[in-house]
Formats: structure tokens, C-alpha cells, sequence
């Protein structure tokens, strides 16, 4: 298991690769919202997947920069879903950071 990957989250980022923020400003909302049918269970698996984002691909505001969070899991259960969001951002030459969400400490 030496060559399996240890991070948990790809952040994709709304800032180009020179810069600029990428538009349309809800790109975010958009992309999760086409995911949303890829989770744990599948869609059929969760009671209102239809009006909710799947946890494995989540949008969010990190450091005032719009961001989907994608959970490596969902390379493995769902190949072509996994290529369709990193060919997203390739094709946007988003920004795209491996990393691993902590939680808060209170």
C-alpha cells in the first residue's frame, strides 16, 4: 500500500492557473450540483439526494475564494465521475491543491 495516495480532499479552486477568478461566480454550486448523484449509496441511497450535494463533492468559500471539495473516495467508487470533475478543472487550468480538511478545534 506504499503507492496509495494519503490525502483525503482535492480542492479545486476558483482562481486560475494565472490569476484570475473564474466565472461564472456560481461554477461551484454548479459542478457539485452535477455530482450530486455520486455518494456513498448512490442516489438512490439517500433520502433527498435529488435537492442535496453528494459528500463526496461539496462547494464552499476558503479564504474568500469559491472551492469544491472532492473526496478522494469518489475515485474509486465512480472512475468516470472522478475524470469528468479533474478534466473540469484541467480544461477551466483551475487551480487544484491535494490536502486534507482538519476539523475545528474549539
Amino acid at each position: 500500500m506504499a503507492d496509495r495516495p494519503t490525502t483525503k480532499q482535492v480542492f479545486i479552486q476558483g482562481i486560475t492557473r494565472d490569476g484570475r477568478t473564474f466565472r461564472p461566480s456560481d461554477w461551484a454550486e454548479r459542478l457539485a450540483g452535477v455530482m450530486s448523484p455520486f455518494g456513498p449509496g448512490g442516489a438512490s441511497g439517500r433520502i433527498g439526494s435529488h435537492i442535496a450535494y453528494s459528500p463526496w463533492c461539496v462547494p464552499t468559500v476558503m479564504n474568500g475564494t469559491k472551492v469544491v471539495i472532492v473526496h478522494t473516495d469518489l475515485r474509486e467508487a465512480e472512475p468516470m465521475a472522478w475524470d469528468f470533475v479533474m478534466n473540469f478543472a484541467k480544461d477551466n487550468d483551475l487551480q487544484v491543491v491535494e490536502g486534507c480538511l482538519l476539523p475545528e478545534v474549539k
